[in-house]
């Protein structure tokens, strides 16, 4: 159970060291056409189930043939050296380190299922083709570049309010979803689309360091939260300036609440949303989780580092079972957290508040919400009953929780969207 609770707690809260890398070149070499490769073009998520584990992968196709991202291992955008369909039956290969591995399967109604090589070993796969996007892609000026993003505007006459959705800790991407868990269960793309169906406009964005704005971060030891604040806050400026729109907010989830209540501040938007936020530093939050996560006998070296980190002190020698949460490139990032208290950040807004968490979150509890209403006691606090922290009704049941994390089926929980929707227009 620690075991399952340590890698959700990785996916939750370090950052994307992995994920920073850039793109890499596969063997330039013809892509094998039979007149059928067109059926395969789009982007094709799912993952290899290497010995009971799942490893996330992407592919994607088209007329210039595929290309493969595996986020857990650093690969990003690697050309595939061939792509084959013939009668239904796929091959797609590719060299990498001058060792060959290829896919071997079919395509039918549920996607591309078969049997991935490597080395002699042989492991199931299968993908599924991702839904057209949600949104007309925007590009937003941001410190180093530009970012993109998709706005969904309502149908009809504006001008309209519109929410800036800031996403989560780690590779969480715009629609919600980990680059390190095989499946999605696209929550925020779900908020925007409720949004949508209500008069409300919304822009969400990949942010700096993986998918759509991967280029913009290429080390994962210069990233701070201050660049995520700065980024958010400049999506919140781009908005004001939009005559399509008469009210601008933001809405945070979980780390996104952080960042979100700070660059509501800077922005000076006109709401603030936050779902499934911390209401404590962040040193106390990972100490109550690592102490969930991991064996006894690791914890006070755990704690002990994250003192030290409180303390404005990086560690060197960290044990190898705690690489994951503590390699020394996540440090200074994990740092730059503890720098920011959510209660204090939240007493700075003179904006309209809204703090929505759910009874069945096994990352933020409801007690966090609290603190922070009470931090700012004008603020409107709601907690979802059932609701988890992907924002979907949940069982008690821990297993059947964590497998809402990955079924893009299952709908918002009863309650969120209406509460969320009725504070916008209220204001």
């Amino acid at each position: 159970m620690r075991r399952k609770y340590l890698a959700l707690l990785l996916m939750a809260f370090a950052l994307v060291a992995l994920t920073a890398c850039g793109k890499e070149k596969g063997i330039e070499k013809p892509i094998e056409e039979d007149g059928n490769l067109s059926s395969l073009e789009g982007i094709w998520d799912g993952a290899i189930d290497a010995a009971g584990q799942s490893l996330p992968i992407t592919i994607s196709i088209d007329e210039k043939g595929g290309q493969i991202s595996i986020p857990a291992q650093g690969l990003h955008d690697y050309k595939l050296s061939k792509v084959e369909l013939k009668d239904s039956k796929l091959t797609m290969e590719m060299t990498l380190q001058g060792q060959k591995m290829t896919f071997q399967g079919v395509k039918d109604e549920t996607g591309l299922s078969g049997t991935f090589t490597q080395a002699g070993q042989k492991f199931p796969f299968q993908l599924k083709l991702r839904e057209p996007e949600l949104g007309q892609r925007v590009e937003v000026d941001v410190t180093g570049g530009t970012m993109s993003a998709l706005l969904v505007e309502p149908k009809g006459e504006g001008p309209f309010p519109i929410m800036v959705i800031i996403a989560g800790s780690g590779p969480t991407d715009k629609d919600g979803n980990s680059d390190v868990m095989a499946g999605n269960n696209d929550s925020l793309k779900m908020v925007a689309q409720s949004l949508a169906e209500q008069g409300i406009a919304s822009i969400r964005y990949d942010k700096r360091g993986i998918g759509d704005n991967r280029s913009l971060m290429t080390k994962e030891e210069d990233i701070r939260l201050d660049d995520f604040i700065e980024d958010a806050a400049a999506f919140a400026e781009w908005a004001k300036k939009d005559s399509r729109f008469n009210k601008v907010g933001i809405i945070g989830h979980s780390e996104g609440s952080l960042v979100g209540m700070v660059a509501a501040k800077k922005a000076d938007t006109d709401l603030f949303v936050s779902l499934a936020g911390i209401g404590r530093p962040m040193d106390v939050v990972l100490k109550e989780q690592l102490k969930e996560a991991l064996p006894d006998e690791l914890q006070p070296q755990a704690f002990d580092i994250l003192d030290q980190l409180k303390a404005g002190h990086t560690v060197k020698d960290v044990p190898q079972e705690l690489a994951a949460v503590f390699r020394p490139s996540v440090q200074p990032y994990m740092m730059s957290m503890m720098a920011y208290d959510p209660v204090d950040s939240l007493k700075q807004l003179s904006i309209p508040v809204l703090i929505i968490n759910g009874d069945r979150d096994l990352q933020v509890v409801p007690t966090d919400a609290e603190a922070l209403h009470k931090a700012k006691p004008e603020s409107k606090l709601v907690i979802v009953p059932n609701m988890n922290h992907v924002l979907k009704d949940s069982s008690e049941n821990r297993e059947e929780n964590l497998a809402t994390y990955t079924d893009p089926d299952l709908p918002l929980a009863k309650g969120l969207m209406e509460a969320v929707v009725s504070f916008i227009k209220e204001y």
